[in-house]
């Protein structure tokens, strides 16, 4: 028997056993209730990190749990296997990025397996393989003919690096989220999603999620759909036929609107400028704020600018002409991308006016007696009372709001309605290494859908990667070219491929049924999987992974495919891995590799290290003092179980004993290790606190080491040992299930520890004879006391006063009150006589 802890050769040999004894595959025909863990699958890029290592471990503690607890559980594994970096690196190291993925898969997969987390890989898919994106395309399909999908010319975000198109989200503060390009503006014929269909439902869902997910990831969600209620209103431009629609909130306020405010971007904005002397100006500006992000022109801290078109349009209700201008704040994505300013009332619009010296005029006043606007050049944005409105003076501005609504719509001036930020999704991508789009383009037939019978549209192996990064597929004739599936005539295949977000936002439901090759998944198995019990990943994902998937779950539930509302029931979202203060990047030289980790500490070691250096939500410093210290632990626990082991007996955790007949010694740790199963049960299982379990099992570990000289003559002091080291290796298996599987065996256990039961507490060892009271004299500890656990207020007062530490802090001094905490805590406050 090896006396030496010896990590790797342990870890290969249950990973093995694991395997053979195919120990987490799973089926939805079971009788369990079923349990669904999931962590955000990775990108192939070569290598897994620490934030991978993080992520995945924490999701395998809860997977093993649940196990334990009786739950078949379902955990899989995949790879978000399509996007840029494949194909960017192909072209540099002149490969194909399907050799790239692939390759970078198997080496990934292999790291993993050596950190033994307990996926079931009989499930395991790569989102670039055609027998997954043949039901992506599908789904493709059946939204266009639902009208979910939808082409259309219209202005994009453009990355000069990426060569594609990006999504409102994927810009982030004006550059490209994955090269860091500064993103311009094109214009171009796209696919859409209509995400906007579902707005509403995607707000009103966020109301149940608020009970399993992150208060801030919920918040973020909000503000990106931003719901408003208010109304459209149409502005005539002077002299013209022409109308401004503009959408607001505050209708009360529209007798001071003093002038016009358009997006760079806004349609209407090359007409109005077509005439004027102005114009290279005009277009100069124009081309500076259309290349910033959306974040920074909405910045509170944004210096206002415009410039004027030269035109007017007339405000509807006072029929004053309006100068038009192209302000640098209004963005055309929110509500019409015009704004009637009120300057008076609105704090940009002020702002905007007194750099342009354009006028203000309130039209709601405080309350009287409530003083006037503090300052002249601060905007008042309360409610108050109407003023200079017309038939609406002396009106409460809230009540005002809906009676000039009415007067508004009956006047055929505008209309109610309710605006969105959310914006409908651009899939189209400009790239290679992506799922085709599965149209067709026929001169006489226009845009056709490729039949169903002839999906996968397969992505074209033999495609030569262009060294300038364009995709190669617009030149490769054996794609394009093809028969209208609707005339037979010649037409052409379209070559942009889907956002990589698509396949991101459905394969938590392919996982249900992975191996289907007739249908992307059963309705039996789906409906017996989902939705996921516990996601975890990144904040990062907050919106543009997240917010997708929910679009599609409703989406695909509308189409008969699930019957769920919401993909993820519980959302956890892990801290970054850091170090010396900084997120870990090659570019900043402070990476650890942790492969380099396991192979000299051991995987337990660095799974035990990612769980007790931090709580999962929050940021993990990395300190090579502290995976020294984790290892040092279980090379403890190793030397404790075999100094143990000619005394141990394979009792259980939490072995059942009759208490009343222990002596102090062995009710000390009985007691001790009913307590930590207790702590270490709410921490794991209620909280995921990982960190303060690890440190419960930790001290329940000190307290064998101490006890055991003592315990070790009796044969109940023997069982107690043998049962709580029995419980340190179950709470603490699926943080570091090898070592835990492989003492548990060598103590007499015949099954998988990975298969056993979580232990239960026995209540009646919680309930102590005696304990511990701190004794304070004026706040400060003075002495200590044991006393019975059912003392009386009285009798504890009496002790504390009578004790031999405690007369000596009274001596020349008067009692003057006694505050006493039940089995706590008694202060004397003592004053001089």
């Amino acid at each position: 028997m090896n006396s030496k802890y010896r990590p790797l050769e342990i870890e290969r040999k249950w990973q093995q056993k694991w395997e053979q004894d195919q120990s987490f595959l799973v089926t939805h025909n079971d009788h369990r209730p079923k349990y669904y863990v999931l962590e955000m699958f990775p990108y192939p890029s070569g290598r897994i990190h620490m934030g991978h290592v993080r992520n995945y471990s924490i999701g395998d503690v809860v997977a093993r749990l649940k196990r334990m607890q009786g739950y078949n559980v379902i955990h899989p594994m995949g790879w978000d296997a399509f996007g840029l970096p494949a194909e960017n690196a192909a072209i540099k190291n002149k490969s194909h990025p399907a050799k790239w993925t692939y390759e970078n898969i198997s080496y990934m997969r292999s790291e993993l397996k050596k950190l033994g987390y307990s996926y079931d890989w009989t499930r395991e898919l790569a989102t670039c393989h055609p027998g997954y994106y043949k039901w992506e395309q599908l789904f493709f399909l059946k939204f266009l003919e639902k009208g979910l999908v939808y082409r259309k010319k219209a202005p994009v975000n453009w990355c000069p690096t990426c060569m594609t198109v990006l999504a409102n989200e994927q810009v982030e503060a004006g550059v490209c989220w994955r090269c860091d390009s500064a993103v311009e503006k094109k214009e171009l014929s796209q696919w859409f999603l209509r995400i906007t269909s579902y707005a509403e439902e995607l707000l009103e869902c966020l109301d149940k999620l608020s009970q399993g997910w992150p208060e801030r990831v919920v918040a973020m969600q909000k503000n990106w759909i931003g719901k408003s209620t208010g109304m459209e209103i149409d502005f005539r431009v002077h002299d013209s036929e022409r109308s401004v629609k503009v959408f607001t909130t505050r209708q009360d306020t529209i007798f001071g609107a003093t002038f016009m405010s358009l997006a760079p971007e806004h349609p209407l904005v090359p007409e109005l400028i077509r005439d004027s002397p102005d114009q290279d100006r005009i277009q100069d500006f124009i081309n500076r704020v259309t290349r910033m992000d959306q974040i920074s022109r909405t910045a509170e801290n944004l210096e206002k600018e415009g410039v004027f078109t030269g035109k007017y349009c007339l405000n509807p209700v006072t029929k004053e002409k309006m100068p038009i201008y192209i302000a640098n704040f209004v963005l055309v994505e929110y509500g019409t991308g015009a704004v009637m300013a009120v300057p008076a009332h609105d704090q940009r619009d002020m702002e905007f006016a007194l750099k342009y010296d354009l006028p203000v005029k309130m039209v709601v006043s405080p309350p009287e007696g409530q003083g006037p606007v503090p300052e002249p050049e601060m905007a008042y944005v309360e409610p108050g009372i109407m003023v200079n409105s017309g038939e609406f003076n002396g009106m409460d501005s809230q009540k005002a709001k809906e009676a000039i609504a009415d007067y508004l719509e009956a006047k055929g001036l505008g209309k109610k309605t309710v605006n969105y930020r959310l914006r409908d999704w651009n899939i189209s991508r400009q790239r290679f290494w992506g799922a085709p789009i599965p149209v067709i383009y026929c001169e006489k037939c226009g845009p056709v859908p490729v039949p169903e019978k002839d999906l996968p549209v397969i992505l074209p192996q033999e495609a030569q990667m262009p060294e300038d990064g364009r995709s190669p597929l617009p030149g490769l004739d054996s794609f394009i070219n093809v028969s209208c599936p609707q005339c037979s005539g010649p037409a052409r295949r379209e070559t942009d491929t889907m956002d990589t977000f698509v396949e991101s936002s459905w394969y938590f439901a392919r996982y249900a049924d992975a191996r289907n090759e007739t249908e992307p998944f059963s309705l039996e198995a789906a409906n017996y999987w989902l939705p996921v019990d516990q996601y975890i990943g990144g904040i990062e994902h907050a919106i543009l992974h997240l917010l997708y998937s929910r679009f599609f779950v409703k989406a695909l539930r509308d189409l008969g495919y699930l019957k769920i509302d919401e993909p993820f029931s519980n959302l956890l979202t892990q801290g970054m891995v850091l170090k010396d203060g900084a997120k870990m990047s090659k570019s900043k030289g402070n990476v650890v590799d942790p492969d380099e980790m396991i192979s000299r500490y051991g995987a337990d070691t660095v799974r035990l290290f990612c769980l007790f250096a931090s709580p999962p939500e929050k940021d993990l410093e990395w300190s090579d003092s502290a995976i020294e210290g984790s290892y040092r632990f279980l090379n403890r626990l190793w030397r404790l179980v075999l100094e143990l082991l000619p005394h141990l007996e394979p009792v259980g955790p939490c072995a059942p004993l009759d208490h009343s007949l222990l002596d102090e010694n062995e009710k000390k740790l009985w007691t001790k290790e009913h307590e930590t199963v207790q702590k270490v049960t709410r921490d794991m299982l209620e909280k995921f606190q990982f960190n303060t379990a690890i440190a419960g099992a930790m001290e329940l570990v000190n307290a064998v080491y101490q006890s055991k000289d003592d315990l070790l003559d009796s044969p109940s002091g023997k069982k107690i040992i043998s049962s709580a080291v029995s419980s340190v290796l179950t709470i603490l298996a699926p943080i570091t299930p090898h070592i835990c599987e492989e003492l548990w065996r060598r103590i007499g256990y015949s099954r998988f520890l990975s298969q056993s039961s979580w232990p239960d507490y026995d209540p009646g060892a919680l309930l102590q004879d005696q304990v511990l009271v701190v004794i304070q004299v004026n706040g400060k500890l003075r002495s200590k006391l044991s006393v019975p656990a059912d003392i009386s207020r009285q009798e504890l007062e009496k002790l504390a006063l009578d004790d031999e530490k405690i007369q000596k802090y009274l001596q020349g001094q008067m009692v003057a009150k006694i505050v006493v905490i039940p089995q706590k805590l008694v202060n004397i406050v003592v004053r001089p006589q």
